[in-house]
């Protein structure tokens, strides 16, 4: 008996990106890697907040008007110790900044590999447009506030 005659398989290749999408990709690399650049050059303030003040924007209101944090609350200070690659300190000022700050590093990179190589491995972020996503996202950032507030309510009696 003889094995049975199987045809080889046809590789599924897609063509490349169009340059638009090329250029799209361009566009959001740049997008992502602006704030860590800026995160970069400012000096994460040691009580886990208020590191955007550097940026000449105003103090939280917030704190004065309502006694607790602001949803964002950390996030700036975040990225400037993510883009020293302290991802412990990243973490303790704000979780989802700190994860922010990751995701938008590794996406910088497969933005511009798409860019250079019209690959589409870029579409592995099309869940992202999902409303499952965009739940998990909201419930990520009541989480990473709800962190804050109780990380606030002790350095703050």
């Amino acid at each position: 008996m003889s094995p049975p005659d199987l045809e080889p398989l046809q590789e599924c290749r897609l063509p490349p990106l169009t340059p638009g999408r090329r250029l799209l990709a361009i566009a959001v690399g740049v997008l992502l890697l602006t704030p860590l650049i800026v995160a970069s050059r400012l000096q994460p303030n040691p009580v886990g907040h208020s590191t955007h003040e550097q940026l000449g924007l105003l103090p939280c209101a917030w704190p004065t008007a309502f006694g607790i944090p602001c949803p964002a609350c950390g996030m700036t200070t975040a990225y400037a110790h993510a883009a020293r690659g302290n991802l412990l300190e990243a973490f303790r000022a704000q979780p989802l900044g700190a994860l922010a700050a990751l995701a938008s590093s590794a996406a910088v990179w497969i933005a511009f590999f798409v860019a250079a190589t019209g690959s589409h491995v870029g579409r592995i972020f099309s869940w992202l447009l999902t409303p499952r996503a965009v739940v998990i996202m909201v419930l990520l950032g009541l989480a990473a506030w709800g962190y804050k507030f109780l990380v606030w309510q002790h350095d703050h009696p």
